[in-house]
């Protein structure tokens, strides 16, 4: 019996091209993004997953991709020692297998395992070739004469409707034409005009491609993409990602892409996974935030850095170091989820940055709370047995800060109890109308929405709204304790920073 319901977990990588001690995880949802400069490796991650199962007959026909189809050995590299690990799930009848691990590796002239141990799995990989728009591969300078097929399938009417909807455009008809020596050509009809592939702009043809495969896929399909932006205005980009989540949710399909839209932060429907190369390791940032990848090969702009998760961290620092009258020396930037605040620490450390004894990285206090724990993710990013790595970790794990909250609440739910029960005597009559407006929020669903629905209900712009409640939960008796860990840092640098 075939394996069913295949699932990639996650790829390990020891070394592969310029890739180093680099993991990546594939089942936060159904699309994930792979981002990050030219040249750090997002192809290679592509290149490696797209030849980790075997082929399969059913319902299409898929290629049997290979190593050396990606890894050519040359001149100068034979991609000798390059070591990675792949982990999924799978069902074989009524067995279920989890984290089933595979080996890739090039020791001697060939790769290991040998393909035919690959598990099966239905995976199609769309390079960048299928951005050459067909015209330029056309040979024939002729006039070509074809005929032409309405495909009226269901999976060629899913695919017209939905290509309509992404390039905003009312396809009637979706054909296939065919010349005489059988070359074939996609076309459609479109505001009264026929046309073909040969007539298509790249960006139009790479959709109807892109959808096609997807459509097409089985359950449980894999479906791998290089630069998936490429040719396409952000409106249509994201048109194609959302159709794209919804097919891949309806039939269990992973779709993993790489890009450079950092537009895509947007949508939280996507798991984002952001790549940076230190000397010795690359990095993997989930949920990022430019700012601080960029402060990685960038230059302080003040003497005291204070990296946070997010624009409610950063309200909160910014009235911290008012109060504190630092405002002036503390530059704040975002990492985005919690998690990355242990890459971005340790991405300073081994890229050797300057200012390093200068820089702060807060999180929450609703995650990681213990020092076991920040440890525990220190350890999984700072690898390593010998005394300098410990002095590394050590090293990172001091500058490691965070909020002081509640047990067992979200930041936002414990920051909205505080502030309603601040005595109305003590506010100004704006911040009594917003604490009035906060008493109203009792269950907004999602812990997010605490702040969020006070500042729409006040339309307050984003930033506006988050510094006039910060300014109210300072008055709340619990604030010094909540800003404590961050004003004995910030103590602590004035000696040194304030002249």
């Amino acid at each position: 019996m075939p394996k069913s319901q295949q699932i990639l977990k996650r790829i390990e990588i020891h070394r592969l091209k310029n890739l180093i001690d680099l993991t990546i995880d594939f089942t936060e949802q159904p699309l994930t993004a792979i981002l990050g400069p030219n040249g750090v490796g997002k192809s290679t991650i592509l290149h490696a997953i797209s030849c980790v199962n075997n082929p399969v007959n059913l319902p299409f026909a898929t290629i049997n991709h290979k190593l050396s189809e990606f890894f050519t050995p040359t001149t100068h590299s034979v991609w000798t020692g390059s070591r990675y690990d792949i982990y999924q799930d799978f069902r074989d009848g009524q067995n279920v297998t989890t984290d089933h691990l595979t080996k890739f590796r090039k020791q001697h002239e060939r790769w290991s395992p040998r393909y035919i141990t690959r598990i099966e799995r239905y995976s199609s990989f769309i390079g960048i070739r299928t951005c050459v728009p067909r015209i330029e591969t056309e040979t024939q300078q002729g006039r070509i004469r074809f005929n032409t097929t309405p495909l009226n399938d269901s999976i060629s009417n899913q695919v017209r409707i939905l290509a309509g909807e992404v390039m905003n455009r009312n396809y009637l008809l979706y054909n296939e034409h065919k010349t005489g020596n059988s070359k074939k050509y996609i076309g459609v009809s479109y505001n009264g005009l026929d046309y073909s592939s040969l007539s298509m702009g790249a960006g139009e043809q790479r959709i109807f491609y892109i959808l096609s495969e997807v459509i097409k896929a089985p359950n449980y399909g894999l479906i791998i993409i290089d630069e998936i932006d490429l040719l396409l205005h952000q409106d249509a980009l994201f048109r194609l990602l959302e159709r794209l989540n919804r097919i891949a949710t309806q039939k269990n399909l992973q779709i993993i892409f790489t890009t450079h839209a950092q537009s895509i932060l947007l949508l939280n429907y996507i798991a984002v996974r952001h790549l940076y190369q230190t000397p010795t390791k690359t990095l993997c940032f989930t949920k990022t935030k430019p700012d601080a990848l960029q402060r990685l090969t960038g230059y302080q702009l003040r003497p005291l850095e204070i990296f946070v998760e997010d624009d409610l961290a950063f309200s909160l620092i910014k009235k911290i170091c008012a109060e504190e009258g630092m405002s002036k020396y503390v530059s704040i930037k975002e990492f985005g989820a919690a998690i990355n605040c242990f890459t971005a620490v340790c991405g300073s450390i081994l890229n050797n940055l300057d200012n390093q004894q200068n820089m702060l990285f807060v999180i929450d206090g609703d995650e990681y709370k213990t020092d076991d724990e920040k440890k525990d993710k220190i350890n999984r990013v700072l690898t390593g047995t010998t005394a300098h790595h410990d002095t590394q970790r050590q090293l990172a794990f001091e500058r490691i800060s965070q909020f002081v909250i509640s047990d067992n609440t979200k930041p936002e739910k414990y920051y909205h109890t505080l502030i309603c029960a601040i005595e109305d005597t003590a506010l100004i009559s704006e911040q009594l109308e917003i604490v009035q407006v906060a008493r109203q929020i009792g269950n907004p669903g999602d812990s997010h929405k605490y702040f969020d629905d006070i500042i729409i209900r006040m339309d307050f712009s984003r930033d506006v709204g988050l510094s006039k409640l910060v300014d109210i939960l300072a008055l709340s008796p619990e604030w010094t304790n909540i800003k404590i860990n961050i004003k004995n840092w910030l103590n602590q640098k004035r000696v040194d920073i304030v002249e």
